[in-house]
């Protein structure tokens, strides 16, 4: 068994481990990235649609194009690759430990960055009733067969699910002569980002069907149909609104999960909102020197913001693994009210002299409403702005340091709506 040690080990060489690791080197650290599959890039690699790039490079790229700056960097680096690489644990005190052809492959590291993304929730996650056919995919299966495969997945799709995902593969399939009967979703509102509405639905004629679900599925040797209806405001089917739709394909777009067995491995405690881990504003996790960052820590909704996020986690495990990250004199949690779902980070120094800032997303819909920070019932900032929040897109905050001055009770995040 070959053992290498290392300032910090990056766990996953999608777009927010190349970006971690660039970051990490800046500040001076040794640094290697653990990648199971052949090459880096991760799911950029077969999202060749427009769009990536706007923050960080101030111009429109596609995916592969995104991911290849943040490759040709990482070649241009002392960064040691090891690609076809399976991490298989990860313990507390930071022993990695991983397998490729050569073998078993032990790592020492100074700090370790979590950057393994996420998965599809698949149709056993959602249990939807019916036949067991062939032409069942999850979207981003179908979007990797199509763009990297070469592969058609049929002829007459039915999406369910408006993620975002789900929302480009509708175009992705019309422009290579799928039909595309609908895209369906079970919620009264669209969840993935208004431009994509617009370019993926509108643009190709593409109907999108909201409170409405898949209750069925037919077809024992591959599909031929799909029963949908109507939903109440508790998500169940509504009698009497049924209707059948032919297909042969079904594409599912209900939602991601942070990839975190590995975190659960090093003792890592989950966010149970997320499912990813929760960390501070140095995104460190509750286990010392084992950070994390990107589509692990939560679902993000544009993949500049992975890159910002990955850029901070690399800084801050560098300095750790150096010895020159300053421990929290103090750790208030941040918790998240009324109509926020959950928060990043989970806790703040509020006494560090840093001003602090915070993610959320919102669980429903709200027309118009500001975000509210209080601490102990007192305010302590304020949006001067009133707004329309979506659960699609991912609010960011900056709390100034001088506000948290003499702050001893949690913090709280709300949205106050706005008549």
């Amino acid at each position: 068994m070959k053992t290498y040690q290392y300032d910090v080990v990056v766990v996953g060489g999608g777009p927010a481990g190349l970006a971690a690791a660039l970051s990490a080197k800046k500040q001076g650290a040794s640094v290697a990235i653990l990648e199971r599959n052949g090459e880096l890039g991760g799911i950029l690699e077969q999202c060749i649609h427009a769009g990536f790039g706007l923050h960080v490079f101030k111009e429109e790229l596609t995916g592969p194009e995104y991911a290849e700056r943040f490759i040709d960097q990482v070649a241009d680096q002392d960064i040691d690759v090891f690609l076809n690489t399976m991490v298989l644990d990860i313990t507390p005190d930071r022993h990695v430990s991983a397998i490729c052809g050569e073998g078993v492959l032990h790592f020492e590291a100074g700090a370790v960055i979590l950057a393994m993304g996420c998965r599809e929730r698949t149709r056993g996650a959602i249990r939807i009733p019916g036949d067991r056919g062939a032409g069942v995919f999850t979207a981003g299966i179908a979007q990797r067969y199509i763009n990297l495969e070469n592969m058609k997945p049929g002829n007459r799709a039915v999406i369910l699910g408006s993620g975002d995902i789900g929302l480009i593969m509708a175009r992705r399939l019309t422009l290579e002569g799928i039909e595309v009967e609908g895209v369906y979703e079970i919620m009264p509102y669209p969840n993935g980002l208004y431009r994509n509405i617009i370019n993926c639905l509108d643009d190709f004629g593409i109907p999108l069907h909201l409170s409405t679900t898949i209750t069925r599925i037919n077809g024992k040797d591959r599909v031929h149909s799909v029963e949908v209806a109507e939903v109440d405001a508790n998500r169940r089917p509504i009698p009497g609104t049924e209707r059948e739709i032919e297909c042969d394909t079904v594409l599912l777009s209900v939602g991601l999960i942070p990839e975190n067995e590995l975190s659960r491995k090093a003792g890592v405690p989950l966010d149970p909102v997320t499912k990813g881990p929760v960390v501070d504003e140095n995104l460190e996790t509750k286990v010392p020197g084992i950070f994390a960052c990107g589509n692990v820590l939560h679902v993000h909704d544009v993949v500049d913001y992975v890159t910002a996020e990955a850029q901070e986690a690399g800084e801050k495990a560098a300095l750790y693994a150096k010895n020159a990250l300053k421990p929290a004199a103090k750790q208030l949690a941040v918790k998240a009210e009324g109509a926020v779902r959950y928060t990043v980070p989970g806790f703040v120094d509020p006494g560090d002299g840093t001003d602090k800032q915070i993610k959320f997303r919102v669980g429903a819909p709200i027309e118009s409403g500001v975000t509210v920070v209080s601490s102990g019932g007192q305010e302590i900032y304020r949006e001067k702005k009133a707004h329309r929040f979506l659960p699609s897109n991912m609010e960011i905050h900056t709390v100034a340091c001088d506000a948290l001055k003499g702050c001893t009770a949690p913090l709280t995040v709300r949205v106050e709506i706005q008549e």
